[in-house]
Protein backbone atom coordinates (compact mmCIF):
# COMPACT_ATOMS: atom_id res chain seq x y z
CA UNK A 1 0.00 0.00 0.00
CA UNK A 2 2.56 2.27 0.64
CA UNK A 3 4.42 1.45 -1.96
CA UNK A 4 1.71 2.11 -4.44
CA UNK A 5 1.34 5.56 -2.54
CA UNK A 6 4.79 6.18 -3.28
CA UNK A 7 4.55 5.78 -7.22
CA UNK A 8 1.39 7.76 -7.48
CA UNK A 9 3.00 10.44 -5.54
CA UNK A 10 5.93 10.17 -8.38
CA UNK A 11 3.77 9.83 -11.36
CA UNK A 12 1.61 12.89 -10.12
CA UNK A 13 4.65 15.05 -9.32
CA UNK A 14 6.10 13.97 -12.94
CA UNK A 15 3.07 14.79 -14.47
CA UNK A 16 2.90 18.32 -12.79
CA UNK A 17 6.63 18.75 -13.98
CA UNK A 18 5.58 17.87 -17.35
CA UNK A 19 2.82 19.89 -17.61
CA UNK A 20 4.69 23.35 -16.37
CA UNK A 21 6.06 23.53 -19.85
CA UNK A 22 2.23 23.28 -21.45
CA UNK A 23 1.28 26.14 -19.14
CA UNK A 24 4.13 28.13 -20.34
CA UNK A 25 4.20 27.49 -23.86
CA UNK A 26 0.32 28.03 -24.17
CA UNK A 27 0.46 31.59 -22.81
CA UNK A 28 2.66 32.60 -25.66
CA UNK A 29 1.64 29.97 -28.29
CA UNK A 30 -1.92 31.04 -28.33
CA UNK A 31 -1.72 34.80 -28.28
CA UNK A 32 1.40 34.58 -30.96
CA UNK A 33 -1.00 32.33 -33.34
CA UNK A 34 -4.45 34.79 -32.87
CA UNK A 35 -2.74 37.91 -33.17
CA UNK A 36 0.08 37.41 -35.63
CA UNK A 37 -1.57 37.50 -38.61
CA UNK A 38 -4.14 40.33 -38.14
CA UNK A 39 -0.84 42.41 -36.60
CA UNK A 40 0.51 42.33 -40.04
CA UNK A 41 -2.16 42.85 -42.25
CA UNK A 42 -3.89 45.71 -40.62
CA UNK A 43 -0.98 47.16 -38.51
CA UNK A 44 1.85 46.82 -39.99
CA UNK A 45 0.41 46.93 -43.50
CA UNK A 46 2.31 44.20 -44.85
CA UNK A 47 1.73 43.41 -48.88
CA UNK A 48 0.54 40.24 -49.93
CA UNK A 49 3.09 39.32 -51.99
CA UNK A 50 5.26 40.19 -49.13
CA UNK A 51 3.00 37.85 -46.41
CA UNK A 52 2.97 35.32 -48.89
CA UNK A 53 6.99 35.00 -49.44
CA UNK A 54 7.09 34.57 -45.73
CA UNK A 55 4.55 32.19 -45.06
CA UNK A 56 6.88 30.41 -47.96
CA UNK A 57 10.25 30.49 -46.10
CA UNK A 58 8.41 29.45 -43.05
CA UNK A 59 6.65 26.78 -44.30
CA UNK A 60 10.21 24.99 -45.68
CA UNK A 61 11.75 25.70 -42.28
CA UNK A 62 8.57 24.68 -40.29
CA UNK A 63 8.89 21.25 -41.83
CA UNK A 64 12.62 20.83 -41.82
CA UNK A 65 13.30 21.43 -38.29
CA UNK A 66 11.18 19.39 -36.47
CA UNK A 67 12.94 16.29 -38.06
CA UNK A 68 16.50 17.73 -37.87
CA UNK A 69 15.60 18.37 -34.16
CA UNK A 70 14.25 15.17 -33.46
CA UNK A 71 17.30 12.67 -34.95
CA UNK A 72 19.42 15.03 -32.97
CA UNK A 73 17.32 15.26 -29.67
CA UNK A 74 17.22 10.95 -30.31
CA UNK A 75 20.55 10.35 -31.17
CA UNK A 76 23.39 13.30 -29.89
CA UNK A 77 25.64 12.85 -27.25
CA UNK A 78 25.17 16.39 -25.90
CA UNK A 79 23.14 16.24 -22.82
CA UNK A 80 21.23 19.47 -23.29
CA UNK A 81 20.09 17.77 -26.31
CA UNK A 82 19.41 14.27 -25.53
CA UNK A 83 17.98 14.64 -22.09
CA UNK A 84 14.45 15.97 -22.79
CA UNK A 85 14.46 17.81 -19.03
CA UNK A 86 18.12 20.03 -20.33
CA UNK A 87 16.72 20.75 -23.76
CA UNK A 88 13.37 22.41 -22.43
CA UNK A 89 15.70 24.15 -19.39
CA UNK A 90 18.25 25.77 -21.63
CA UNK A 91 15.54 26.18 -24.56
CA UNK A 92 12.65 28.21 -22.51
CA UNK A 93 14.31 31.08 -22.16
CA UNK A 94 15.02 31.08 -25.81
CA UNK A 95 11.65 30.41 -26.79
CA UNK A 96 10.42 33.14 -24.73
CA UNK A 97 12.54 35.55 -26.07
CA UNK A 98 11.65 34.83 -29.68
CA UNK A 99 8.18 35.21 -28.98
CA UNK A 100 8.63 38.80 -28.46
CA UNK A 101 10.32 39.41 -31.99
CA UNK A 102 6.68 40.18 -33.69
CA UNK A 103 5.14 42.75 -31.09
CA UNK A 104 7.67 45.32 -31.72
CA UNK A 105 8.06 46.84 -34.87
CA UNK A 106 11.71 47.61 -36.80
CA UNK A 107 10.70 51.00 -37.99
CA UNK A 108 7.37 53.00 -39.06
CA UNK A 109 6.27 50.42 -41.17
CA UNK A 110 4.38 52.19 -44.72
CA UNK A 111 2.21 50.47 -46.61
CA UNK A 112 3.70 47.23 -48.94
CA UNK A 113 7.68 48.13 -46.44
CA UNK A 114 9.33 44.97 -47.49
CA UNK A 115 11.27 45.29 -43.87
CA UNK A 116 7.54 44.25 -42.77
CA UNK A 117 8.36 41.03 -44.51
CA UNK A 118 11.46 40.28 -43.69
CA UNK A 119 10.48 40.78 -39.92
CA UNK A 120 7.72 38.48 -40.31
CA UNK A 121 9.94 36.26 -41.85
CA UNK A 122 12.44 36.73 -38.47
CA UNK A 123 9.68 36.30 -35.87
CA UNK A 124 8.30 33.12 -37.90
CA UNK A 125 11.24 31.60 -38.02
CA UNK A 126 12.97 31.98 -34.58
CA UNK A 127 9.51 31.36 -32.61
CA UNK A 128 9.39 27.81 -34.62
CA UNK A 129 12.50 26.85 -34.17
CA UNK A 130 12.61 27.44 -30.46
CA UNK A 131 8.93 25.93 -30.00
CA UNK A 132 10.37 22.82 -31.88
CA UNK A 133 13.50 22.25 -29.64
CA UNK A 134 11.37 22.56 -26.57
CA UNK A 135 7.82 21.18 -27.64
CA UNK A 136 9.79 17.82 -29.24
CA UNK A 137 11.32 17.30 -25.95
CA UNK A 138 8.28 17.29 -24.04
CA UNK A 139 6.38 15.41 -26.59
CA UNK A 140 8.75 13.14 -26.10
CA UNK A 141 8.40 12.73 -22.26
CA UNK A 142 4.44 12.14 -23.10
CA UNK A 143 6.16 8.70 -24.42
CA UNK A 144 8.92 8.34 -22.25
CA UNK A 145 7.29 9.07 -18.07
CA UNK A 146 5.50 5.69 -18.56
CA UNK A 147 3.81 3.45 -21.08
CA UNK A 148 0.85 2.28 -19.06
CA UNK A 149 -2.53 4.18 -20.28
CA UNK A 150 -3.43 5.32 -17.37
CA UNK A 151 -0.35 7.10 -16.64
CA UNK A 152 -0.44 8.70 -19.74
CA UNK A 153 -3.96 9.77 -19.23
CA UNK A 154 -2.80 11.88 -16.26
CA UNK A 155 -0.29 13.28 -18.13
CA UNK A 156 -3.49 14.56 -20.28
CA UNK A 157 -5.29 15.70 -17.32
CA UNK A 158 -2.28 17.59 -15.77
CA UNK A 159 -1.58 18.73 -19.21
CA UNK A 160 -5.15 20.04 -19.53
CA UNK A 161 -5.36 21.80 -16.56
CA UNK A 162 -2.41 24.03 -17.13
CA UNK A 163 -3.66 24.71 -21.19
CA UNK A 164 -6.61 25.64 -19.02
CA UNK A 165 -5.11 27.82 -17.14
CA UNK A 166 -2.60 29.29 -20.17
CA UNK A 167 -4.97 29.75 -22.85
CA UNK A 168 -7.04 32.31 -20.12
CA UNK A 169 -3.83 34.41 -21.99
CA UNK A 170 -5.81 35.34 -25.05
CA UNK A 171 -8.99 36.41 -23.01
CA UNK A 172 -6.84 38.46 -20.37
CA UNK A 173 -4.66 39.94 -23.76
CA UNK A 174 -7.72 41.10 -25.35
CA UNK A 175 -9.40 43.11 -22.53
CA UNK A 176 -6.16 44.45 -21.52
CA UNK A 177 -5.48 45.58 -25.39
CA UNK A 178 -8.91 46.32 -26.06
CA UNK A 179 -8.62 43.24 -28.85
CA UNK A 180 -5.09 44.64 -29.50
CA UNK A 181 -6.64 48.70 -30.10
CA UNK A 182 -4.25 49.67 -27.34
CA UNK A 183 -1.12 48.21 -28.78
CA UNK A 184 1.21 49.54 -26.20
CA UNK A 185 -1.01 48.02 -23.65
CA UNK A 186 -0.67 44.39 -25.82
CA UNK A 187 3.28 44.80 -25.53
CA UNK A 188 3.53 45.07 -21.97
CA UNK A 189 1.15 42.17 -21.89
CA UNK A 190 3.09 40.38 -23.71
CA UNK A 191 6.46 40.78 -22.28
CA UNK A 192 4.41 39.87 -18.39
CA UNK A 193 3.64 36.99 -20.65
CA UNK A 194 6.96 35.97 -21.91
CA UNK A 195 8.72 35.99 -18.29
CA UNK A 196 6.02 33.89 -16.62
CA UNK A 197 6.21 31.51 -19.36
CA UNK A 198 9.94 31.53 -19.24
CA UNK A 199 9.70 30.32 -15.34
CA UNK A 200 6.72 27.80 -15.70
CA UNK A 201 9.08 25.81 -18.68
CA UNK A 202 12.08 25.94 -16.81
CA UNK A 203 10.75 24.59 -13.76
CA UNK A 204 10.43 21.49 -16.11
CA UNK A 205 13.82 21.73 -17.20
CA UNK A 206 14.42 21.05 -13.81
CA UNK A 207 12.31 18.57 -11.92
CA UNK A 208 10.88 15.87 -14.73
CA UNK A 209 12.63 13.07 -15.52
CA UNK A 210 12.44 10.48 -18.91
CA UNK A 211 12.68 6.50 -17.98
CA UNK A 212 15.60 6.55 -20.80
CA UNK A 213 17.52 9.44 -19.12
CA UNK A 214 20.04 6.88 -17.89
CA UNK A 215 20.49 4.67 -21.01
CA UNK A 216 23.33 5.69 -23.19
CA UNK A 217 22.70 5.98 -26.87
CA UNK A 218 24.73 3.08 -28.26
CA UNK A 219 23.30 2.51 -31.26
CA UNK A 220 25.45 4.30 -33.82
CA UNK A 221 28.14 3.62 -32.46
CA UNK A 222 27.71 -0.05 -32.62
CA UNK A 223 27.02 -0.20 -36.16
CA UNK A 224 29.72 2.25 -36.97
CA UNK A 225 32.39 -0.37 -35.25
CA UNK A 226 30.33 -3.40 -37.39
CA UNK A 227 31.23 -1.35 -40.34
CA UNK A 228 34.38 0.14 -39.99
CA UNK A 229 32.57 3.48 -40.72
CA UNK A 230 33.16 7.00 -40.10
CA UNK A 231 30.49 8.51 -37.52
CA UNK A 232 29.37 11.41 -39.48
CA UNK A 233 28.79 9.07 -42.56
CA UNK A 234 27.50 6.70 -40.46
CA UNK A 235 24.66 8.99 -38.46
CA UNK A 236 23.49 10.14 -41.86
CA UNK A 237 22.72 6.02 -43.06
CA UNK A 238 21.04 5.79 -39.43
CA UNK A 239 18.96 8.88 -40.00
CA UNK A 240 17.75 7.36 -43.34
CA UNK A 241 17.30 3.93 -41.72
CA UNK A 242 15.18 4.92 -39.59
CA UNK A 243 12.98 7.20 -40.66
CA UNK A 244 12.11 4.99 -43.70
CA UNK A 245 11.28 2.59 -40.87
CA UNK A 246 9.04 5.37 -39.39
CA UNK A 247 7.74 6.59 -42.75
CA UNK A 248 6.48 2.47 -43.99
CA UNK A 249 4.76 2.13 -40.43
CA UNK A 250 0.89 1.74 -42.16
CA UNK A 251 -0.70 3.74 -38.96
CA UNK A 252 1.91 6.44 -38.90
CA UNK A 253 1.21 7.33 -42.77
CA UNK A 254 -2.90 7.43 -41.90
CA UNK A 255 -2.11 9.65 -38.82
CA UNK A 256 -0.16 12.07 -40.76
CA UNK A 257 -2.52 12.76 -43.30
CA UNK A 258 -5.15 12.89 -40.93
CA UNK A 259 -3.05 15.63 -38.68
CA UNK A 260 -2.12 17.34 -42.03
CA UNK A 261 -6.13 18.38 -42.12
CA UNK A 262 -6.29 19.13 -38.53
CA UNK A 263 -3.03 21.45 -37.83
CA UNK A 264 -4.83 23.22 -41.41
CA UNK A 265 -8.41 23.67 -39.86
CA UNK A 266 -6.74 24.49 -36.12
CA UNK A 267 -4.57 27.21 -38.17
CA UNK A 268 -7.85 28.13 -40.36
CA UNK A 269 -9.49 29.11 -36.93
CA UNK A 270 -6.80 30.63 -35.20
CA UNK A 271 -6.00 33.23 -37.52
CA UNK A 272 -9.18 34.17 -38.87
CA UNK A 273 -11.68 33.76 -36.38
CA UNK A 274 -10.85 37.50 -35.17
CA UNK A 275 -11.27 38.80 -38.62
CA UNK A 276 -14.71 36.54 -39.82
CA UNK A 277 -16.54 37.69 -36.36
CA UNK A 278 -15.17 41.72 -37.04
CA UNK A 279 -16.75 41.57 -40.52
CA UNK A 280 -19.88 38.97 -40.46
CA UNK A 281 -20.82 40.01 -37.03
CA UNK A 282 -21.63 43.41 -36.58
CA UNK A 283 -21.23 45.46 -33.27
CA UNK A 284 -24.60 46.13 -32.40
CA UNK A 285 -25.31 42.38 -32.34
CA UNK A 286 -22.33 41.54 -30.58
CA UNK A 287 -19.89 44.06 -29.07
CA UNK A 288 -16.61 44.29 -28.75
CA UNK A 289 -16.27 42.42 -24.74
CA UNK A 290 -18.37 39.83 -25.53
CA UNK A 291 -16.44 38.87 -29.01
CA UNK A 292 -13.44 39.08 -26.03
CA UNK A 293 -14.95 36.27 -24.03
CA UNK A 294 -16.08 34.29 -27.23
CA UNK A 295 -12.20 34.35 -28.46
CA UNK A 296 -10.86 33.74 -24.87
CA UNK A 297 -13.54 30.83 -24.34
CA UNK A 298 -12.22 29.44 -27.86
CA UNK A 299 -9.30 29.02 -26.19
CA UNK A 300 -9.82 27.73 -22.59
CA UNK A 301 -12.92 25.75 -23.43
CA UNK A 302 -11.49 22.55 -24.96
CA UNK A 303 -9.13 22.02 -22.00
CA UNK A 304 -12.12 21.89 -19.71
CA UNK A 305 -14.26 19.51 -22.55
CA UNK A 306 -11.10 16.89 -22.53
CA UNK A 307 -10.58 16.97 -18.82
CA UNK A 308 -14.78 16.30 -18.27
CA UNK A 309 -13.89 13.65 -20.92
CA UNK A 310 -11.59 11.75 -19.08
CA UNK A 311 -13.80 8.51 -18.40
CA UNK A 312 -14.90 8.32 -21.48
CA UNK A 313 -11.12 8.38 -23.35
CA UNK A 314 -10.75 5.33 -20.60
CA UNK A 315 -13.76 3.13 -21.71
CA UNK A 316 -14.21 4.51 -25.67
CA UNK A 317 -10.71 4.98 -26.15
CA UNK A 318 -8.91 7.96 -28.64
CA UNK A 319 -10.01 6.49 -31.82
CA UNK A 320 -14.07 6.82 -31.58
CA UNK A 321 -14.30 10.11 -29.86
CA UNK A 322 -11.70 11.56 -32.33
CA UNK A 323 -13.45 10.20 -35.10
CA UNK A 324 -16.60 11.70 -33.19
CA UNK A 325 -15.18 14.80 -33.68
CA UNK A 326 -14.60 14.81 -37.23
CA UNK A 327 -18.29 14.10 -37.80
CA UNK A 328 -19.63 16.72 -35.22
CA UNK A 329 -17.23 19.31 -37.25
CA UNK A 330 -18.78 18.22 -40.46
CA UNK A 331 -22.55 18.32 -39.24
CA UNK A 332 -22.37 21.58 -37.75
CA UNK A 333 -20.84 22.86 -40.87
CA UNK A 334 -23.92 21.43 -42.86
CA UNK A 335 -26.14 23.22 -40.42
CA UNK A 336 -24.56 26.66 -40.23
CA UNK A 337 -24.26 26.67 -44.18
CA UNK A 338 -28.14 25.76 -44.35
CA UNK A 339 -29.25 28.57 -41.53
CA UNK A 340 -27.06 31.05 -43.90
CA UNK A 341 -25.15 34.24 -42.20
CA UNK A 342 -27.73 36.08 -40.98
CA UNK A 343 -27.65 34.22 -37.68
CA UNK A 344 -25.07 36.75 -36.06
CA UNK A 345 -25.69 34.39 -32.36
CA UNK A 346 -25.71 31.16 -34.14
CA UNK A 347 -22.69 32.31 -36.12
CA UNK A 348 -20.89 33.26 -33.34
CA UNK A 349 -21.62 29.80 -31.57
CA UNK A 350 -20.61 28.01 -34.48
CA UNK A 351 -17.19 29.77 -34.80
CA UNK A 352 -16.12 29.79 -31.28
CA UNK A 353 -17.91 25.78 -30.79
CA UNK A 354 -15.50 24.78 -33.95
CA UNK A 355 -12.29 26.42 -32.25
CA UNK A 356 -13.20 23.98 -28.98
CA UNK A 357 -14.00 21.21 -30.82
CA UNK A 358 -11.06 21.05 -33.00
CA UNK A 359 -8.47 21.97 -30.54
CA UNK A 360 -10.25 19.75 -28.20
CA UNK A 361 -9.47 16.53 -30.57
CA UNK A 362 -5.86 18.30 -31.02
CA UNK A 363 -5.10 17.95 -27.06
CA UNK A 364 -5.64 13.81 -27.79
CA UNK A 365 -3.09 13.58 -31.08
CA UNK A 366 -0.48 12.75 -28.43
CA UNK A 367 -2.25 9.04 -27.54
CA UNK A 368 -2.03 7.77 -30.87
CA UNK A 369 1.31 9.36 -31.07
CA UNK A 370 2.38 7.42 -28.53
CA UNK A 371 1.17 4.17 -29.53
CA UNK A 372 2.92 4.31 -32.84
CA UNK A 373 6.30 5.43 -30.75
CA UNK A 374 5.81 2.09 -28.76
CA UNK A 375 4.75 -0.07 -31.69
CA UNK A 376 8.03 0.97 -33.54
CA UNK A 377 9.92 0.24 -30.20
CA UNK A 378 8.28 -3.93 -29.95
CA UNK A 379 8.49 -4.15 -33.61
CA UNK A 380 12.52 -3.21 -34.12
CA UNK A 381 13.42 -4.25 -30.37
CA UNK A 382 15.50 -0.96 -30.21
CA UNK A 383 16.57 -0.47 -26.54
CA UNK A 384 15.00 3.06 -26.17
CA UNK A 385 12.22 4.78 -28.20
CA UNK A 386 12.30 7.26 -31.23
CA UNK A 387 9.99 9.71 -29.66
CA UNK A 388 11.32 12.98 -31.06
CA UNK A 389 11.93 11.13 -34.20
CA UNK A 390 8.44 10.22 -34.37
CA UNK A 391 6.99 13.52 -33.07
CA UNK A 392 9.04 15.50 -36.10
CA UNK A 393 8.83 13.12 -38.59
CA UNK A 394 5.11 13.53 -38.09
CA UNK A 395 5.99 17.31 -37.71
CA UNK A 396 7.74 17.13 -41.23
CA UNK A 397 4.59 16.36 -42.93
CA UNK A 398 1.96 18.57 -41.18
CA UNK A 399 3.44 21.67 -40.19
CA UNK A 400 3.48 23.03 -43.64
CA UNK A 401 -0.08 22.87 -42.99
CA UNK A 402 0.36 25.86 -40.51
CA UNK A 403 1.61 28.04 -43.94
CA UNK A 404 -0.81 27.24 -46.21
CA UNK A 405 -4.32 27.98 -44.53
CA UNK A 406 -3.60 31.37 -43.89
CA UNK A 407 -1.97 31.76 -47.35
CA UNK A 408 -4.41 30.13 -49.09
CA UNK A 409 -7.76 31.95 -47.58
CA UNK A 410 -5.98 35.18 -47.80
CA UNK A 411 -5.17 34.93 -51.49
CA UNK A 412 -8.90 34.01 -51.51
CA UNK A 413 -10.25 37.03 -49.40
CA UNK A 414 -8.03 39.81 -51.40
CA UNK A 415 -9.44 38.17 -54.95
CA UNK A 416 -12.55 39.77 -53.30
CA UNK A 417 -11.12 43.07 -52.36
CA UNK A 418 -10.11 42.24 -48.27
CA UNK A 419 -7.16 44.39 -48.56
CA UNK A 420 -8.93 47.17 -49.20
CA UNK A 421 -12.12 46.24 -47.27
CA UNK A 422 -10.26 45.49 -44.38
CA UNK A 423 -10.68 48.23 -42.13
CA UNK A 424 -14.57 47.49 -41.27
CA UNK A 425 -15.13 50.93 -39.43
CA UNK A 426 -13.80 52.51 -42.91
CA UNK A 427 -16.68 53.75 -45.81
CA UNK A 428 -16.28 51.33 -48.61
CA UNK A 429 -18.43 50.02 -51.52
CA UNK A 430 -21.07 48.23 -50.15
CA UNK A 431 -21.82 46.40 -52.89
CA UNK A 432 -17.87 45.19 -52.55
CA UNK A 433 -18.17 44.89 -48.77
CA UNK A 434 -21.49 42.28 -49.34
CA UNK A 435 -19.25 40.66 -52.39
CA UNK A 436 -16.46 39.74 -49.48
CA UNK A 437 -18.74 38.91 -46.16
CA UNK A 438 -20.14 36.01 -48.42
CA UNK A 439 -16.83 34.55 -49.63
CA UNK A 440 -15.76 34.65 -45.63
CA UNK A 441 -19.50 33.06 -45.21
CA UNK A 442 -18.44 30.09 -47.68
CA UNK A 443 -15.05 29.51 -46.14
CA UNK A 444 -16.48 29.86 -42.47
CA UNK A 445 -18.69 26.48 -43.82
CA UNK A 446 -16.96 24.97 -46.81
CA UNK A 447 -13.38 24.63 -45.42
CA UNK A 448 -14.22 22.57 -41.94
CA UNK A 449 -17.02 20.54 -43.87
CA UNK A 450 -14.40 19.59 -46.68
CA UNK A 451 -11.80 19.03 -44.12
CA UNK A 452 -13.85 16.76 -41.60
CA UNK A 453 -15.07 14.09 -45.00
CA UNK A 454 -11.61 13.97 -45.74
CA UNK A 455 -10.06 13.24 -42.13
CA UNK A 456 -13.28 10.48 -41.29
CA UNK A 457 -11.59 9.04 -44.47
CA UNK A 458 -8.10 9.06 -43.12
CA UNK A 459 -8.65 8.11 -40.06
CA UNK A 460 -11.37 4.88 -39.93
CA UNK A 461 -8.48 2.70 -41.26
CA UNK A 462 -6.47 3.39 -38.41
CA UNK A 463 -5.81 -0.01 -36.53
CA UNK A 464 -4.45 0.79 -33.22
CA UNK A 465 -7.26 1.03 -31.41
CA UNK A 466 -7.84 -0.49 -28.11
CA UNK A 467 -4.77 0.64 -26.52
CA UNK A 468 -6.59 1.51 -23.18
CA UNK A 469 -8.02 -1.98 -22.28
CA UNK A 470 -4.41 -2.63 -22.38
CA UNK A 471 -2.35 -2.54 -19.23
CA UNK A 472 0.75 -1.90 -20.38
CA UNK A 473 2.70 -2.64 -23.70
CA UNK A 474 6.51 -2.89 -22.60
CA UNK A 475 8.02 -2.35 -18.69
CA UNK A 476 8.44 0.68 -17.36
CA UNK A 477 11.95 0.81 -15.80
Amino acid sequence: MMARQWINCGINHAAFAYAMTTLGSSMINNIFSFYYVKLFLNKYNISESAFHQSQVVYMVWNAVNDPLFGYLQDNSRVPCCSQRRLSILYGAPLYSLSFLIAWFPWSTYSSGDWLSGLHLTVALCAFDALLTFVLLAQCALFAEISSHHHNRLRLIKYNQLASLIGSSSVLFCGMVSTNMENFKAFQAFTVLIAIISCICMMYTGIYSKSRFDSKVYELVDQECADKGASKTVCSLSMLKSLTWQILTNRDFQLFVVMNFFQVFILAFFNNFTMIFMEHLIPVDALPSLAKSFMYGAGFILPQLLVLSSQSLLQSLGYYKIILFTFVLEGGMAVLMFILGPQRYYFLAFFLTINMVIIQAAFSLFGLPLADIIDTDLQKYKRSSPLSSMVFGTNALFTKPAQSLAPMIVLNIMNQFGYEKLKDVGQESNQRALESLHSVMFYLVCLIPMCVAILQVLAWRPFSIRNSHTVDSKYIDT
